[in-house]
């Protein structure tokens, strides 16, 4: 029963921190702004958000109405009985806001609150201003991109591909990467990022 407690409670912690996380993303807020409305550090509330602390009810309290919500709206989701598979409907994925994102493109998020560990994220992403200039993304994980509209020249590392409709790229997060010329609008691709997991245990 011990054991089945602490799974219970890490299960807790990665939910409650993928809620804060995603609600914070909503509303386009970082991490600075939420932890000054709450009145706790930033190393603590990024903690929370990656479940490597246990907190108090009352510090979730302050980060709930940071955030504008309910502290019993935090825990509404958890627990709750789920089919094997999760449906969003068109339109309807999560606008998440990355590092080093502007208002010139968006990111939908197509799946989440996957369990414990997060495996993938899948995003679909329009660009919508052919002028503007990315700052180079890099990650944990195995990243894999789908072209779906348009016409774009993506850099990996010190390589340039050119992206149109039907091509896909793969390549290691940890590899600086950006789209470097958007060269036919409207610009649309799946990008999955994979986590490895497999030798978290070891």
């Amino acid at each position: 029963m011990d054991n089945e407690n602490i799974e219970h409670n890490q299960s807790l912690g990665t939910y409650l921190g993928s809620a804060i996380r995603q609600l914070r993303n909503q509303h386009r807020l970082t991490i600075a702004d939420i932890a000054d409305r709450a009145g706790i550090s930033r190393g603590m509330l990024s903690k929370i958000e990656n479940a490597q602390t246990a907190t108090s009810l009352e510090t979730l309290a302050q980060i709930a109405n940071a955030l504008g919500v309910t502290l019993s709206n935090l825990f509404s989701n958890y627990d709750k009985p789920r089919g094997r598979a999760q449906l969003v409907k068109n339109g309807e994925g999560m606008e998440v806001v990355r590092r080093g994102t502007r208002n010139g493109h968006t990111y939908r998020l197509l799946a989440y609150d996957q369990g414990p560990k997060k495996t993938f994220e899948p995003f679909l992403i329009s660009l919508e201003d052919s002028g503007e200039q990315f700052n180079a993304f890099e990650h944990a994980g195995t990243e894999f991109i789908h072209m779906l509209e348009g016409k774009l020249e993506y850099r990996v590392g010190e390589e340039l591909y050119i992206l149109e409709p039907g091509d896909s790229l793969t390549f290691r997060g940890e590899i600086p990467h950006k789209p470097e010329r958007m060269l036919a609008m409207p610009i649309r691709f799946l990008a999955i990022i994979h986590y490895d997991h497999a030798n978290d245990d070891e």
